[in-house]
């Protein structure tokens, strides 16, 4: 079974508004066996929402909208969807009593917009909205489904939730779709795929495999397709057993486990302790590491020391080094970890300093050069990393690399 979304929305198209509907949709439409075939994103015009409901109808079976739903003139979608199925609003006085009770208990008048949010389609199922004003619609034509929800994530989430979803796992008997995501990192993605060359061609039929990297962190997703689950299922787990085998290291968790939850494990396990010394990274390392709850468990503390007066003045790092090796080198990053395991009264400390750009490079040490090091008490490894020109991507994957240089060492203890 083949299923379209589309949202409806300027603030989409503009870039005011990031439209995560789409990527909650897909997923709760995947795991119960849809094909997502095609996501779109158009405009509050009718001609776009017209052209937008052929095509869905045309290519797929199912297809969820949501926006355009609001008590404003320029949400026309309920109008535009009277004209698409050859009807017209009619008042539901169920959905009109829940929008006065919702308004009561937020102490807030009814006024003309909010009546005519229970104006619905005459030929739709009413889909009942407790977390908002506006219902949901269910619309049915030539063998195909079309469901139309609010924008507002939070109320569109209950109304699949509380309708949506339950009635289409009793009425579709779709495939079955399992999904197996397996995180990597350590190598570039045209590496990675020559490394899984042979594995790839070995992969039956119903598996396909998708590479999806992100700042150095490369998903590495199988999906497989079928009829039996515990047959797919077992050919699934047989295919990461091989992966494991063919890159054992690279791969450092699964379903879409962060390096600094693993860590975190790491550390909580061997009751140890970490702190962090940044400079071109400005702390991400340490709110990588602290977005994790329980974190206080093994997160000791930070020092920022961006200024080279702070590495030597708290880090203690020697100006001798400084100047004979430049901030951004082996001997100060080194130096850093161990002022800062030394001060903060931690097992491990991690260091990051470098050229986040876009100015500040040279010829022999180019804006993306990085010096990340990590020391404990069996000693402190370095490793120089050169990304690109982009100064919030290079802090970013400077911050993945000091977090998976800490994960390396921990593994060897």
């Amino acid at each position: 079974m083949k299923a379209s979304i589309i949202t409806i929305g300027d603030e989409l198209l503009i870039g005011q508004t990031v439209d995560t509907n789409s990527a909650w949709i897909g997923a709760e439409l995947s795991a119960l066996g849809f094909d997502v075939c095609r996501i779109t994103s158009i405009h509050d015009r009718k001609d776009d929402i017209l052209e937008a409901l052929g095509e869905a109808a045309r290519i797929s079976d199912l297809a969820i909208i949501t926006g355009g739903l609001g008590p404003t003139s320029d949400d026309i979608t309920k109008q535009t969807l009277c004209e698409y199925f050859g009807t017209r609003l009619v008042p539901d006085e169920r959905v009109l009593g829940m929008i006065e009770a919702m308004l009561q208990r937020r102490k807030m008048p009814l006024n003309d917009n909010n009546r005519r949010q229970a104006y619905v389609p005459e030929n739709c199922t009413v889909l009942t909205n407790a977390a908002g004003t506006a219902p949901g619609m269910w619309f049915e034509r030539k063998g195909k489904v079309f469901i139309s929800l609010p924008g507002v994530p939070g109320e569109m989430r209950h109304i699949m939730n509380m309708h949506v979803l339950p009635e289409l796992t009793k009425r579709f008997r779709s495939q079955v779709i399992i999904h197996r995501n397996i995180m990597t990192y350590g190598t570039y993605e045209a590496k990675l795929a020559e490394l899984l060359q042979d594995f790839e061609n070995e992969l039956p039929a119903a598996v396909k495999l998708a590479y999806l990297p992100s700042y150095g962190v490369i998903k590495l997703r199988l999906t497989g397709s079928g009829k039996d689950r515990n047959v797919l299922g077992d050919e699934i787990e047989k295919q990461v057993r091989k992966l494991y085998k063919t890159i054992p290291e690279y791969i450092y968790a699964e379903n879409e486990e962060t390096l600094e939850i693993v860590i975190g494990n790491m550390l909580k396990g061997r009751n140890m302790t970490v702190a962090t010394a940044e400079s071109c990274t400005g702390g991400e390392v340490s709110h990588l590491i602290t977005s994790v709850p329980g974190s206080s468990a093994y997160f000791r503390g930070g020092v920022v020391a961006y200024d080279n007066a702070v590495k030597t003045g708290v880090l203690e790092v020697s100006e001798e080094s400084i100047l004979k090796h430049g901030a951004v080198s082996r001997e100060v990053s080194e130096e850093m970890a161990k002022g800062a395991r030394r001060i903060l009264n931690a097992d491990f400390a991690v260091a990051v300093t470098g050229i986040a750009g876009p100015e500040g490079g040279t010829e022999n040490k180019p804006v993306g050069t990085v010096w990340i090091a990590v020391s404990s008490q069996e000693g402190t490894v370095a490793e120089m990393r050169v990304f690109g020109t982009d100064r919030l991507s290079n802090t970013r994957r400077s911050s993945l690399a000091a977090l998976n240089l800490l994960r390396l060492q921990l593994i060897r203890r």
